[in-house]
């Protein structure tokens, strides 16, 4: 068995993948680097696929499919695995060498073990290139260092702090077990595979190392502002598969239920957001109808969404209460990185 197997999602992806793919194989023989090809047709990502399987048929695996998506992608990544461990790494986005050999150490640890750690966590850090500037996004103050954890052991995250899919390497079985799926032909899936694994996860390690290089900053990338009010739709998908898919308030873990609950107030801020920046009656009804879907999954969980800081501000009523709404958002779009 290898050691770990990243999944590299790509669509029309032939400008920037190479960069990604020579940054995974400088972690060693002991990976699996899936390619998966989804459905690229404005350029020759499949040859550049094949090309790489062909140049290392140990190691790459391309696949090619039908277009359905980044959730379809990394899905398909998934079913593919074969490898102890499993990560996501987006075409555009690269990892860093110096970081990889401490995570690979530790990794290959895991690798002699009955019960190897279920989640492995490192920084990831925003790579905005056409302003020449970087922002590392670290956990010192959130996990222990050197040592395999539990979620009693960890600590307040601030607001800059979520876990993203940048910064999580999970055990293959796990996620295999759980039978996790994301939705086809739908972006900000990624909320779902950073949210609905963590609770079968029972031990974590965390790595105070600069892993994950994301790159930020395209016109077309789909956290792009203008983008995300596009595809609002999208982003309320998401939230209501969320809101499905964990009992948060059955969560025995303290800590992880808190956790659980901040992460979805902040979906639930998002969807408020860019619903009340669009200002239309039907986007107005779609902020009321997510709510009344967050209560009539569980009424509880929707009070105390409702009654966050982040969403008392966003959601005030009148078209003061709107305008009050979109200053937070400023400040909310400084403190989540939204674009």
């Amino acid at each position: 068995m290898k050691t770990i197997s990243f999944a590299v999602p790509c669509y029309n992806s032939a400008e920037y993948m190479d960069k990604c793919i020579e940054s995974l194989l400088k972690c060693g023989d002991d990976i699996e680097i899936l390619i998966v090809n989804d459905g690229s047709f404005k350029d020759n990502t499949a040859e550049i696929a094949d090309s790489w399987q062909e140049r290392y048929p140990d190691i790459v695996k391309a696949i090619h499919k039908e277009n359905g998506g980044h959730g379809s992608a990394v899905n398909a990544g998934l079913a593919n695995a074969t490898a102890r461990y499993f990560k996501v790494v987006d075409s555009d986005d690269w990892l860093d060498e110096e970081a990889m050999a401490e995570v690979m150490k530790y990794l290959r640890l895991q690798m002699e073990l009955k019960d190897p750690t279920d989640l492995v966590i490192a920084n990831y850090v925003y790579e905005k290139v056409h302003e020449g500037t970087r922002t590392v996004m670290r956990y010192k103050n959130v996990f222990p260092e050197g040592r395999e954890f539990g979620w009693d052991e960890v600590g307040h995250f601030n607001q800059s702090q979520y876990l993203l899919m940048h910064s999580v390497i999970y055990r293959t079985d796990m996620l295999q077990d759980m039978g996790l799926q994301l939705p086809h032909h739908c972006f900000y899936v990624d909320n779902i595979f950073v949210y609905e694994p963590l609770p079968h996860v029972r031990s974590m390690y965390y790595l105070d190392v600069d892993m994950y290089r994301y790159f930020i900053g395209r016109e077309d990338q789909s956290v792009n502002e203008k983008i995300m009010m596009g595809r609002i739709d999208q982003q309320l998908r998401v939230t209501r598969t969320m809101i499905d898919a964990v009992d948060v308030m059955s969560i025995d873990q303290k800590r992880l239920r808190q956790y659980m609950e901040n992460y979805l107030a902040m979906m639930m801020c998002i969807c408020s957001v860019f619903l009340r920046m669009r200002n239309t009656p039907e986007d107005e009804e779609k902020r009321e109808a997510i709510w009344r879907y967050l209560k009539e999954a569980d009424p509880e969980l929707y009070k105390r969404i409702r009654r966050s800081l982040l969403n008392i501000g966003t959601n005030l009523p009148t078209e003061i209460g709107r305008r009050a709404g979109l200053g937070g958002y400023h400040i909310a779009q400084k403190i989540f990185k939204f674009n």
